[in-house]
């Protein structure tokens, strides 16, 4: 089945997802077939490429292509190996339960063309999987931008909002700028060589100043894809404005085409590592992480708010890259292996459950019409599907046991106990204190979840029109229920993902864990011995089940019978309504009273002569008033200020062109002789 060259048969679904994007175009406005045929088909081509991505990870095949495509002497060098098998790995499954729902998703009338936004959906798709096995700098950036240009068009879809298209320009803003910092990486990298394959770059040996400089713009550069301080500003913007399909593609699986082009550069074209890298990675990622979950404690709005748990994700994500480069750097490869699986296995469960979470959300918002959560609740009534998946998102998303989040931070919290046996001693007192932030993170995370899951589902319905909410179509369940089955299988079988993390390990570090967990069984992972430290989700998920059958026969057979059924305190008022019960800012006020500081913060305050008083509290991000707006000030300033040039007058511009052509002589050399 499927037999032959895998990269022949990434290339085939790349060319199909590219085929059912221009058969969008064909059938433009015929809804019925774009949204119950095309989007399917995309799903299916998304399965091929997850099982083909699968048989080349264990395999261990290493395949190169040169296509004879782009400009003279700069053909298209393709290349899949462990790293970009295993990102496309995620891609694929992620993509058949995106695409499932999308089927099921999409209206019309929503903005965009069905057929246009199917061009949009599956050239994204492509764009991403082109990414993952380009293998010279030509290729990857020409992948890169398509990947911005497509997924900036899927944000704006419903474009005749100004704000989205605001969300959408701020967006692609970053993301050119972040391309711009990623190849002047590569620029350096090349070593003054003029051949940008990345064949190439790996035999350059280039100075640790000049290293340190491809790594930094690098850092720059995929950070502000991924969404790091103070890079991520776009995150919270796009996500609200974009399809809730296109923010579950984009939170749950372009971001991570930002930590691929980092792994690809820090571990394997960069022939160093070097201590502080890891020291300013992992930094940057605790102070991301902490950033993120705490502006997702104080959200009111649904996407907003997941739009923040992802920056809190991605903090995660690059702490464990730090740490993984860290131990790299002082030759501890076993550790480094650890923590670089740490990192790759949160890669894929949060694909997964921030995937399903976005499209919970947009279940939501197509029965209520309503993201704001002050006017939800009491849905588990109306949709016990959707809170249903949206409880095994919200549980694997707190970190809690025995789920797929779970797993990630349990071999993080792992890799930072064994910072002590670091060489230098600064490290060992300083690397403590973030894994003590990294458990902070963990516990407001489960804060933050348990916010959204009881304010959106539990409780009564704050508005009435909520009574008239219902659950999600079938093709939409079946996506949901696509990405929370493989959730569930990640946290109580987590060695089948360490399976295939480990032979990107093995290329990366030289090191990897399977060796120890195949010798302990499959239900029991031992980052490094069975005496040091070891889990076992079935095990748990069987003691909870016993301790849960013991609690109820003991309340069946000594305390049934006594039970007395009362109203609730009404706190001395003669009636209860919804507006009783806990909202999402009281929720987050203590988290807001606390982390002040960190917030900047508009009070409105009720007037007299208002009919209906209120008062409100608005969270703004400081990094939008203290860095952007005054870039933003400064760039309107110099525009007009070269703005003054254009007079209108003929004689002018000439004088322009003469005097470009006189200092362009100047600086030749010998004209001045």
């Amino acid at each position: 089945m499927l037999s032959g060259p895998p990269i022949n048969w990434v290339l085939l679904v790349i060319g199909a997802w590219l085929a059912i994007g221009f058969l969008g175009i064909v059938a433009l406005r015929i809804f019925g077939i774009v949204a119950k045929i095309f989007f399917p088909l995309g799903g299916l081509a998304g399965f091929v490429l997850a099982i083909i991505s699968a048989k080349a990870l264990t395999s261990g095949v290493v395949e190169s292509r040169v296509l004879p495509i782009g400009l003279p002497q700069l053909q298209f060098h393709l290349r899949m190996d462990q790293l970009s098998s295993f990102f496309l790995l995620i891609l694929g499954v992620t993509t058949v339960g995106i695409s499932l729902f999308s089927a099921g998703y999409f209206r019309k009338g929503a903005g965009t063309a069905p057929g246009l936004l199917c061009l949009e959906f599956h050239f994204f798709l492509a764009s991403m999987a082109l990414v993952l096995i380009a293998d010279d700098a030509y290729s990857f950036m020409l992948a890169w931008e398509s990947m911005a240009l497509s997924s900036y068009f899927l944000v704006t879809a419903n474009h005749r909002i100004p704000k989205i298209r605001a969300a959408g320009f701020l967006y692609l803003c970053i993301a050119h700028i972040g391309a711009i910092a990623i190849l002047l990486s590569f620029g350096i990298l090349q070593a003054n060589t003029g051949d940008y394959t990345f064949a190439n770059m790996r035999l350059q040996e280039i100075s640790p100043f000049w290293a340190s400089a491809a790594f930094l713009f690098a850092i720059f550069g995929f950070g502000a894809k991924a969404g790091i301080l103070p890079l991520h500003i776009w995150l919270p913007e796009a996500h609200p404005a974009a399809p809730s399909p296109v923010s579950a593609l984009m939170s749950g699986v372009m971001i991570k085409m930002a930590v691929y082009g980092f792994l690809r550069v820090a571990f394997d074209l960069l022939h160093i590592q070097i201590w502080w890298w890891g020291v300013l990675l992992l930094a940057l990622g605790i102070a991301t992480a902490l950033f993120g979950v705490i502006f997702a404690t104080v959200q009111t709005d649904m996407k907003r708010l997941l739009a923040y748990s992802s920056i809190e994700n991605i903090g995660l994500l690059f702490a464990a890259m730090g740490l993984a480069l860290l131990f790299r750097s002082y030759g501890m490869n076993e550790l480094s292996a650890l923590a670089l699986t740490a990192s790759l296995y949160h890669v894929g469960a949060h694909a997964l459950f921030k995937s399903l979470l976005f499209l919970t959300t947009g279940s939501v918002l197509h029965a209520t019409g309503e993201r704001n959560l002050g006017k939800l609740g009491g849905l588990i009534r109306f949709m016990p599907w959707v809170t249903g998946l949206a409880l095994i998102g919200i549980l694997a998303s707190s970190g809690l046991p025995p789920f797929s989040g779970f797993v990630s931070e349990w071999l993080l919290l792992q890799s930072f106990l064994f910072t002590p046996g670091l060489p230098q001693s600064f490290l060992n007192m300083l690397v403590p204190v973030a894994a003590a932030s990294i458990a902070l993170v963990a516990a407001l995370a489960g804060y933050a979840m348990v916010k959204f899951f009881g304010v959106v589902f539990l409780g009564q319905p704050r508005e009435e029109k909520l009574r008239e909410a219902h659950d999600a179509g079938t093709l939409e369940k079946l996506g949901m229920l696509w990405l929370a089955l493989a959730t569930v299988v990640l946290g109580l079988a987590p060695n089948f993902l360490l399976r295939f993390i480990d032979p990107v390990t093995q290329i990366l570090v030289g090191k990897g864990l399977a060796s120890s967990s195949r010798a302990n069984g499959w239900w029991l992972i031992t980052p490094t011995s069975l005496e040091r430290a070891s889990y076992s989700p079935i095990y748990f998920l069987l003691g909870v089940a016993l301790a849960s059958a013991l609690v109820f026969v003991v309340v069946r057979i000594f305390y049934h019978g006594r039970l007395r059924r009362s109203p609730a305190w009404s706190g001395g008022h003669a009636w209860q309504n919804a507006r009783m019960q806990d909202t999402a800012e009281g929720y987050g006020q203590p988290i807001r009273q606390i982390f002040e500081s960190f917030f900047d913060l508009e009070r409105h305050l009720p007037r007299p002569e208002e009919s209906e008083p209120e008062y409100r509290v608005v969270v703004n991000d400081k990094f939008w008033k203290g860095l952007y707006l005054p870039i933003a000030r400064i760039t309107e300033f110099i525009s007009a200020q070269v703005g003054r040039l254009q007079q209108g007058r003929i004689s002018i511009y000439l004088l322009y062109s003469f005097l470009t052509l006189l200092v362009t002589l100047l600086m030749v050399p010998g004209v001045r002789r």
